[in-house]
């Protein structure tokens, strides 16, 4: 009898343990369910709860990797971080966040748009975010995608990667700029209006305007020069657009090169600023560029840079990289040449 009630005892005492354990299971996966739910989350292997007292999103430990950069990440947004060697503590230092193109990793835009060099000869930090590729499997910004709400959702995910970069760092928070390629071009182009005050300068390479789609299938059809440009929204007054710069290439066969004038075009609509005469260069070699100054009351509002042979590539990137011409001018010097111009009026 004793033997028999012991295993009674055991017995409910395993169907007590099951039936917890399933109560756990359906908690946990109701809860992965609804975090898959959410736009703009990944979804994630169940992991255990890790206590914590902490109010804002956890920073992963800077890890340094073989090419000088250091690793990290905001929330769910990772990012590359390049300062320049021998900088003083107490240096505040510019910023140039920098977002990569489609089929893209941070790694290779460095390595094509050779942007750290320049950083560490002149003396200012580099930041590339990552895209998720649980967002985009090409790795693409989702620019585009303003209805579902998913392409605000990523800028303020950068700018919030952007502003706690700054708290860790030294860096100067009145000379930020935003430099971008393809999909990471029309990124910063959104990014910068959402938050104009935060930046001095934007350039554009291979972008697409603000506005021209907000799915999918208006992205491929401004992508063409099909789409519709708008007005861009009022500011409050007082408040201006940072800078612009545009590259654009003539013989780019995705983005089609009339977008570059448009969004150079809106940018000057919304300062009020007017086109001045265009001015060729061409050094060497490389492709001809032609530049035009869009400026009001002799204050530079945007500049657009059409390079003539020039595809679907970083001007001037390295030859070793995809998405590199190097026979177009060097869009690197001339991205931070534009954004130091800025700075300076800041000091």
């Amino acid at each position: 009898m004793a033997r028999r009630a012991r295993s009674t005892i055991f017995s409910r005492s395993i169907q007590r343990t099951i039936k917890a354990l399933t109560r756990s299971a359906v908690r946990a996966g109701a809860k992965a369910v609804k975090q898959a739910l959410q736009p703009g989350k990944p979804v994630t292997r169940a992991r255990r709860p890790v206590k914590t007292t902490a109010t804002r999103p956890k920073v992963a430990a800077a890890a340094k990797l073989p090419n000088g950069f250091t690793a990290g990440v905001t929330g769910a947004q990772p990012y590359r971080l390049f300062m320049p060697p021998g900088v003083r503590t107490t240096a505040r230092l510019p910023l140039l966040v920098m977002l990569h193109g489609c089929s893209q990793t941070t790694e290779a835009f460095a390595a094509s748009t050779r942007m750290n060099q320049i950083a560490a000869k002149e003396g200012f930090a580099v930041l590339y975010p990552e895209q998720n590729r649980f967002a985009n499997l090409q790795s693409c910004w989702n620019w585009h995608q303003t209805r579902s709400g998913k392409a605000q959702t990523e800028a303020d995910a950068i700018l919030a990667t952007i502003l706690q970069v700054g708290q860790r760092q030294a860096i100067d928070p009145e000379r930020i700029a935003l430099a971008g390629l393809s999909a990471g071009a029309s990124m910063a182009a959104l990014l910068a209006i959402r938050h104009p005050t935060r930046f001095r300068a934007i350039a554009m390479h291979s972008g697409i305007a603000p506005g021209m789609a907000h799915s999918l299938t208006g992205a491929l059809k401004a992508m063409r020069g099909h789409g519709v440009a708008a007005p861009l929204s009022p500011l409050a007054a007082g408040t201006h657009l940072p800078a612009l710069l545009v590259i654009q290439g003539s013989a780019d066969p995705l983005v089609a090169p009339a977008n570059g004038l448009t969004v150079a075009q809106l940018w000057a609509a919304r300062e009020g600023a007017m086109p001045t005469r265009p001015r060729s260069v061409k050094r060497g070699t490389r492709h001809l560029s032609t530049l035009t100054d869009y400026k009001t009351k002799g204050r530079l509002v945007a500049t657009l840079c059409a390079i003539q042979g020039l595809g679907h590539a970083w001007s001037g990137g390295a030859a070793s990289q995809a998405y590199s011409d190097p026979k177009g001018p060097d869009a690197s010097r001339m991205i931070w040449a534009f954004a130091a111009r800025q700075f300076a009026k800041a000091v």
